[in-house]
């Protein structure tokens, strides 16, 4: 225990003892020694006779600031990042950390809500539509494709994906960043950013290729979430090896929002500010969340809509694939959502990057998603109102339509 004396020096008068800056600050001894050791909040003084530690009442402030830091669960290291700045960055940084908790807790919720429903009904999917929903130039790659299964409701009827990908590289940019695919088992968009955008976008869907996912419903619903775990957890690992090559690979990264066919159910992988859509019944709803600041600020009221449309930064994102090496306790909170929906015949399903969904009007994007006769016609009216909208960003877009096998 270290003991107080009086320090040795000219403004000795000035400091007061560990204690007593203890008391002033509502952090403990222990704790003020600690921080220091870490290099957070250093004493002003070091006695270099007797080693005690003197403080400067000026430091209050900035202690009760690491307190109440510590309160909400913000690691240590990142306290250091924002003590150090004034205080409207420190503002920012606490509301983006926030954000990012609230995220992460409520995609723990909804596999909470899943384990109920699982073991409350045992052989029962959790979506029910429409699960989590909420009502709302030229082509450098497309695509097209077809698959069967069977759905997973009482009548068994047999199914079948047709589907169209397409990616636009806008009116603006001159680079693609994003990709898309459309394929027998597999739907997917990434929107690539920073340096490796690009060959981020390409591995994260790249790594999801492989999977067969169950054929003719082979797997449970607790297999296939894990299943989706796992290549989630595989294309996190690809897009760290993708990027490592760029002189700032912790810069690079890509959003990801895909969903794959099983035979019997669409499993969903979902990360970033890239969006899904159901349209059922004539209406359109979005069945993904995204993982930005804006949707966080518009989640705890702090943003209208109207003002999340013109916010300075709505493309600050909480969660995406990203070219840094996390500590395994942060890799696992920033891990994509996954879930798994329910399919009917008549479902079509719209995939895009923000470059679409951030300029056109869901009125729109509803109206063009109906009108299309197909998915191929869907994914190109989709690219030319993103033009039309003035193209500022690259487009990825994926339409899938479900009906009755023929």
């Amino acid at each position: 225990m270290e003991r107080e004396g009086r320090p040795v020096g000219a403004a000795s008068e000035e400091l007061v003892t560990i204690g007593e800056f203890a008391r002033l600050s509502r952090l403990s001894a222990k704790a003020l020694r600690r921080y220091d050791e870490l290099g957070l909040l250093r004493p002003a003084l070091v006695d270099p006779v007797n080693g005690y530690r003197y403080y400067d009442p000026a430091q209050v402030e900035g202690a009760r600031l690491v307190a109440w830091l510590r309160r909400i669960g913000m690691p240590l290291n990142r306290i250091g990042r924002v003590v150090a700045l004034d205080a409207g960055a420190a503002a920012v940084e606490i509301r983006a950390y926030w954000a990012r908790v609230e995220a992460e807790t409520a995609a723990r919720r909804d596999l909470a809500m899943y384990l109920v429903d699982h073991l409350s009904a045992e052989g029962r999917t959790m979506s029910r539509m429409p699960d989590n929903a909420e009502n709302t130039g030229s082509s450098e790659s497309s695509g097209s494709s077809e698959s069967s299964g069977r759905s997973g409701s009482a009548g068994a009827v047999a199914l079948a994906i047709r589907c169209a990908a397409l990616t636009d590289i806008g009116v603006v940019r001159t680079a693609n960043q994003d990709a898309a695919f459309a394929g027998p088992r597999l739907l997917a968009v990434a929107d690539g950013f920073g340096e490796g955008g690009a060959e981020a976008s390409a591995a994260a869907i790249e790594a999801l290729k492989p999977s067969t996912w169950g054929r003719d419903g082979a797997l449970s619903a607790a297999d296939l979430l894990n299943a989706l775990e796992d290549t989630a957890d595989s294309a996190a690992r690809a897009v760290q090896e993708a990027v490592a090559p760029c002189a700032d690979p912790d810069g690079s990264g890509t959003t990801l929002t895909a969903m794959l066919w099983t035979g019997s159910r669409l499993g969903l992988v979902h990360i970033g500010d890239s969006r899904a859509y159901l349209l059922r019944g004539g209406e359109l709803f979005r069945i993904t969340h995204d993982h930005s600041l804006v949707q966080s600020m518009l989640d705890d009221g702090s943003l209208s809509p109207e003002e999340a449309a013109s916010h300075p930064g709505p493309a600050l994102l909480l969660k995406a694939l990203v070219g840094e090496a996390r500590p395994a306790a942060v890799a696992v909170a920033c891990r994509a959502d996954v879930r798994l929906r329910e399919v009917l015949a008549g479902d079509r399903y719209l995939l895009c990057s923000d470059g679409l969904s951030a300029v056109v009007e869901a009125a729109d994007l509803r109206a063009a998603v109906v009108a299309a006769d197909d998915p191929q016609e869907a994914v190109r009216r989709l690219a030319r109102l993103a033009r039309e909208a003035g193209g500022p960003d690259n487009v990825a877009c994926v339409v899938a339509d479900v009906g009755v096998e023929e």
